[in-house]
């Protein structure tokens, strides 16, 4: 018997009723994902897309705290490069005294005044250490050391240690311009102290050159990293918007379909004139 003769269950209506259902649950994923920018709203979406995409994104927020880190990291060694760069100054300016105290034509007179110049100098040189700071901590005391996190991971640290830079640790807090003598001794004593200040601020600018390395290295594996995040969970615009187009075109004629399925009983009335 023809399904057309049965009106007791319109199997063809309830099968375009399924389909428009369907239709219908496929219409809102698809505008869901034109609304929130992403394919995968849910873990039902795509279970292993969805747990790619989490850790894709922890990595990703790991490396960009690094890389404020690593910011942060040169920040500090700017400061305290700062502070070394003062006392350089203030250094060269004491050897320069020396090498005139130093000279026999002065007087004892003249030469006790640069005394007083420099002893001046020395206990600047110990302001400029103990005002050098960072967060609260003193940075070329002696006592600064430690380990920036440079990375995501447990183990990715930079350790550093910044030298002392006062008159004590450069013995220099000693010297005496008094006399010829005094201030000749001076200058070799201050040229050391040069060389070993120059030493730590070369340390500071090796630190440096390794965080603008780290810097770069984390820059790119965060855009890398969300490269392949978007590439599992972001939406192509272009293809959801054609799969809404497609599918409000079915929905059309799937209602259609279904208001025809509903009428077709209606011809058994015909039967009965």
């Amino acid at each position: 018997m023809s399904e057309l003769m049965r009106i007791y269950s319109n199997v063809s209506a309830m099968q375009n009723m399924n389909s428009l259902a369907n239709i219908s649950d496929k219409m809102g994923t698809h505008q869901m994902r034109l609304a929130t920018g992403k394919k995968i709203n849910s873990a039902a979406d795509d279970p292993a897309g969805y747990q790619l995409a989490r850790s894709l994104e922890t990595r990703k927020r790991g490396l960009d705290v690094a890389l404020q880190n690593v910011s942060q990291a040169k920040n500090v060694l700017n400061v305290a490069e700062g502070g070394y760069q003062n006392v350089m100054d203030i250094l060269q300016t004491v050897k320069e005294k020396a090498t005139q105290a130093a000279d026999y034509s002065l007087s004892s007179t003249q030469r006790s005044s640069i005394n007083d110049q420099v002893s001046a100098l020395i206990n600047e040189i110990d302001d400029i250490v103990s005002e050098t700071t960072f967060n609260g901590d003193s940075l070329i005391d002696g006592g600064y050391a430690g380990a920036f996190h440079t990375g995501e991971g447990s183990t990715d640290q930079l350790s550093i240690s910044l030298g002392d830079a006062d008159s004590t640790a450069l013995s220099i807090n000693a010297i005496s311009l008094s006399t010829a003598n005094g201030a000749s001794g001076a200058i070799a004593t201050v040229s050391t102290a040069i060389d070993t200040l120059s030493s730590r601020i070369q340390d500071v600018g090796e630190y440096k050159v390794r965080l603008s390395s780290k810097e770069q290295s984390l820059s790119v594996a965060s855009t890398n990293t969300e490269a392949i995040r978007s590439s599992v969970e972001d939406a192509d615009f272009a293809k959801e918007q054609m799969e809404v187009m497609k599918l409000q075109i079915l929905q059309q004629t799937a209602i259609s379909s279904f208001a025809q399925s509903n009428s077709a009983p209606q011809v058994v009335l015909s039967l009965f004139r």
